[in-house]
């Protein structure tokens, strides 16, 4: 099995650690997200918190892609984070990538961040309206989002638990996480509306971030909420329909029997 290790060079001295923590990552137990397809742990290195990401071996057609075309999930966390910060946008620090392979074919793969304690993420505004400040949080989380449009950051993932808040005074930091998908480059208005369409299903998440949209772009208001909210409500069409689809061919599936075949919206 052939291995490739990258660690970020202000981290370098910590690199045996954290190849024994990789190493050692399925005897750790403080699991801070797992997934089908991916598991996050927090590790302790040198009296520092990270986290651990292991991706999932991919299937086999991706294993051929990814080990000799696609750059990995991993590598591209990693990329993409480093990218972020120099552009001024917060991230959990990239400490490191790990990637196993064999001569034909890509197995696993790590990725490895600083922990940041968050007081919430943005998942919580969208079930929890009466969290303290909401409305200054969403319209401030608008204005972030609008910083990544004017800095052409295209964030595919842009979704409700991608992003973490950390309160500072009467002010918040957003911190973008899961950044394996990400393009760079002018966005026109039509791509920067669509990026909000995996945000909300609700209507008045909408006309809040329509309105404060409105306020950094100087375009008239109506216009984006209609737009906003006809490309949320074609997104969730879109996305419920796929899985109505998966239900019946996957039917004994036990995850495909617990989603709603309607959209909430």
């Amino acid at each position: 099995m052939q291995n490739q290790f990258v660690i970020h060079p202000a981290q370098a001295v910590f690199e045996p650690q954290i190849k024994n923590a990789i190493h050692n990552f399925d005897r750790y137990d403080d699991v801070l997200g797992e997934a089908e397809r991916n598991v996050i742990k927090i590790v302790d290195v040198d009296d520092k918190k990270y986290t651990i990401k292991s991706f999932k071996v991919p299937n086999i057609i991706n294993q051929i892609a990814y080990r000799f075309f696609r750059k990995s999930k991993a590598e591209r966390s990693y990329t993409y984070a480093n990218k972020l910060l120099d552009l001024g946008i917060d991230t959990p620090f990239p400490v490191a990538y790990d990637l196993y392979m064999s001569p034909v074919l890509f197995k696993r793969s790590y990725y490895v961040s600083e922990l940041v304690n968050c007081d919430l993420t943005y998942r919580e505004l969208t079930t929890d309206f009466s969290i303290p400040d909401y409305d200054n949080i969403l319209r401030a989380f608008t204005r972030f989002t609008y910083k990544l449009h004017e800095k052409g950051i295209n964030f595919l993932d842009h979704s409700p638990g991608n992003t973490l808040i950390k309160r500072e005074g009467k002010e918040y930091r957003f911190y973008l996480v899961d950044l394996n998908r990400m393009q760079f480059g002018k966005m026109d208005f039509d791509t920067r509306i669509k990026n909000f369409v995996k945000l909300t299903i609700h209507e008045s998440m909408i006309k809040v971030m329509s309105n404060e949209y409105a306020k950094c772009t100087g375009e008239d208001e109506k216009m984006i909420f209609d737009l906003m909210w006809k490309y949320t409500r074609e997104f969730q069409y879109r996305f419920y329909r796929k899985i109505r689809i998966k239900k019946r061919i996957f039917f004994w599936k036990k995850k495909y029997r617990t989603i709603p075949s309607e959209s909430p919206i």
